[in-house]
């Protein structure tokens, strides 16, 4: 059974998660994310806890990000979702097929954070390393081949994506990217804050744009998620929000791998019209 596979087991198989999704179909509000567990999820996490909870905002409330929108497919505590309070937010790694089937009649919202696959493969490369559960690879070459293949905690890249785009009308749909939030957090804000209808103040949007800085919310207690039990997410192994950076693949892959990726990344997506920001000095 492959990594991905084994996720979707354990993710699945669990009573309390299926009452989850059954649940969530009745959102007002979710957020989605991506494919892997990288700080474009924490990232997002940060960015709607701020928004939407005053308390949390202004330093009043210490709730974790991970309670503030919880995963809808892992099981952390978090209670029953009907009992939130609207709007509901929620995140997820799931391919849009295994979602509640109420979003499909645009009960809720989905905002899709995308980051470019170099630095999602560099991320999740290091972030195998803290999770016990799984056998790191040992060498980026081999997680390489393996994340190229889907054979990775979470599946494939290109076919979440994929699916998701090929599939966005189906949805109350919202694309925003990762380098996007890391070159102009304030658009981003205000382009969510749109879409979901929110108002903020002048200077409640300024409170956010600050605290969601990476700078700032990798020393935030309330969002690094440093809490997270060892069994979990070995934080020994490494910080579980290193970089937060566009353009880290250029310090790990050689220019073979790169040449590589590319070749793949041109067969599996030649007919999906989008364009990623691949180094932290380009132009969007």
């Amino acid at each position: 059974m492959s990594c991905a596979q084994l996720s979707r087991q354990n993710c699945l198989n669990s009573h309390t998660t299926e009452d989850k999704l059954k649940a969530c179909a009745s959102l007002a509000t979710l957020k989605m994310s991506s494919v892997t567990q990288d700080p474009s999820t924490v990232f997002s996490q940060q960015v709607m806890s701020l928004i939407y909870n005053e308390g949390y905002r202004n330093g009043a409330e210490n709730t974790e990000t991970l309670h503030q929108v919880p995963w809808i497919e892992y099981d952390f505590n978090m209670g029953d979702p009907k009992t939130r309070s609207s709007p509901r937010l929620f995140c997820t790694h799931l391919p849009y097929y295994l979602v509640p089937r109420g979003l499909t009649c645009k009960r809720g919202k989905i905002i899709y954070v995308l980051r470019n696959p170099k630095d999602v493969l560099t991320s999740f490369y290091y972030f195998e390393k803290m999770l016990p559960y799984l056998d790191p690879t040992t060498s980026f070459e081999d997680f390489m081949e393996k994340y190229l293949k889907g054979e990775v905690f979470g599946g494939c890249w290109f076919e979440h994506f994929r699916g998701w785009h090929m599939h966005k009308d189906n949805f109350d749909f919202l694309l925003i990217s990762f380098e996007e939030m890391v070159k102009n957090l304030r658009s981003v804000v205000v382009k969510i804050c749109q879409f979901t209808g929110k108002h903020l103040s002048d200077l409640e949007m300024d409170s956010v744009v600050k605290q969601a800085a990476f700078k700032n919310m990798r020393s935030d207690t309330r969002a690094n998620y440093k809490h997270m039990p060892s069994n979990i997410l070995d934080n020994r192994q490494g910080s579980f929000l290193r970089k937060g950076t566009i353009g880290d693949w250029k310090n790990v892959m050689t220019i073979a791998q790169n040449e590589r990726f590319d070749k793949i990344y041109q067969e599996k997506m030649k007919d999906i019209p989008v364009k990623f920001i691949w180094d932290i000095n380009e132009d969007e």
